[in-house]
Parts: C-alpha cells; sequence; structure tokens
C-alpha cells in the first residue's frame, strides 16, 4: 500500500499575513520535507527558494483561496507531481478520431 507524500511549498518571495506568519508568494513549488529539491527537480538553494514548512500545497493553489493572495505562478511540473494539473492546460490528449 502506497503512502500518501506530504508536499509542503517553496518560493520565490513571501509576505506577512494578518496573523503575522510568513506565506509564500511569487513563483510557489511542490517540496517534500527533508529535500533539497522541490519535486520538479529544483535546487532550492541555487533557485533561492524559501521552503514553508507551515504551508500545505494545497492550500497555495488560487482556487483554494487558503494562502495563495500573493502567488503570481504555480509551477506546472510541481503541480502535475503534486496532483493538481494546471488550468490553462485544459482537458489533456484525447483521441477524436479512433480508428475502427
Amino acid at each position: 500500500m502506497a503512502r500518501a507524500r506530504a508536499h509542503r511549498v517553496a518560493a520565490s518571495d513571501r509576505w506577512w499575513d494578518d496573523d503575522g506568519r510568513w506565506l509564500p508568494g511569487g513563483e510557489v513549488h511542490a517540496w517534500e520535507p527533508g529535500a533539497n529539491q522541490t519535486v520538479c527537480g529544483r535546487s532550492l538553494h541555487r533557485s533561492r527558494l524559501t521552503a514553508f514548512h507551515g504551508v500545505d500545497w494545497l492550500d497555495v493553489l488560487p482556487e483554494t483561496g487558503g494562502a495563495a493572495d500573493a502567488v503570481r505562478r504555480v509551477c506546472p511540473g510541481c503541480a502535475s507531481v503534486a496532483g493538481r494539473r494546471d488550468v490553462d492546460a485544459g482537458q489533456g490528449w484525447r483521441r477524436t478520431n479512433p480508428r475502427p
């Protein structure tokens, strides 16, 4: 039985919310605690990304509205690995005229 992965957030920017805590902003990536890179393969240090241990991946998606106030871009590679397709990608590939 496979164990569900707990994806957290790494972001290029940060901001203070009304409760006085740092939240991610700018470009966000999915990140697994204990790893030194995002799930799409970017190094946290070399890409100058800040890891947010207390913010779940689903909270930064624009449709959830949780911590997504300052998010400008969601990495499409991380979104596909973490369980969400990019909204602009549409329904994906589909055969429209199958052969008999």
